[in-house]
């Protein structure tokens, strides 16, 4: 029963990057460029979609919904795959409350975060990075759901803004 689950397990994180890998061309080609038409993107952050602070993380949970992937940041406003905002040096810890899910939140090859690279976790896994370089980024989540068969994965887009502060 170990071994099954182990196998199923790790299915999901083999499968999890390769769809990290394609949807990090369709992210990109979508725009970071793109990401924020606005002229000033810092000017759509306020309370209630600012995420953490010097002394307190931005918790983000990512979740395997019925048709895709969600991401929620843990703000005022909290709302699956909605805009959210991090001001320079903040911890973002990304984990899934859900049980069983794995998930790969990418950036593409602009990541804002240290460390660099794709975010690899699930509900066993939390990963955190600092927010350090200041802009708007559109990204990616994917999550897997161990154990299911029929659609088993989905992707969800959505835009962080990462403001001078701290």
């Amino acid at each position: 029963m170990e071994i099954k689950r182990c196998v199923v397990h790790g299915s999901g994180v083999v499968l999890l990057s390769v769809l990290s890998l394609t949807n990090d061309s369709s992210a990109q080609s979508k725009g970071s460029k793109n990401a924020c038409p606005e002229a000033n993107p810092a000017q759509l952050c306020n309370a209630g979609n600012t995420c953490g602070s010097a002394s307190e993380p931005c918790v983000v949970d990512v979740k395997r919904t019925s048709s895709a992937a969600s991401a929620t940041a843990m703000t005022r406003n909290a709302k699956g795959n909605s805009l959210f905002c991090v001001k320079t040096g903040t911890t973002v810890q990304w984990k899934s409350t859900d049980k069983e899910v794995g998930f790969v939140v990418d950036l593409g090859t602009t990541s804002p975060f240290e460390p660099a690279g794709a975010i690899i976790g699930g509900s066993d896994r939390s990963v955190s990075v600092v927010a350090r370089k200041a802009g708007c980024y559109k990204y990616s989540a994917g999550a897997c759901k161990s154990g299911a068969i029929y659609g088993m994965c989905g992707t969800g887009y959505a835009r962080l803004i990462i403001i001078e502060g701290n």
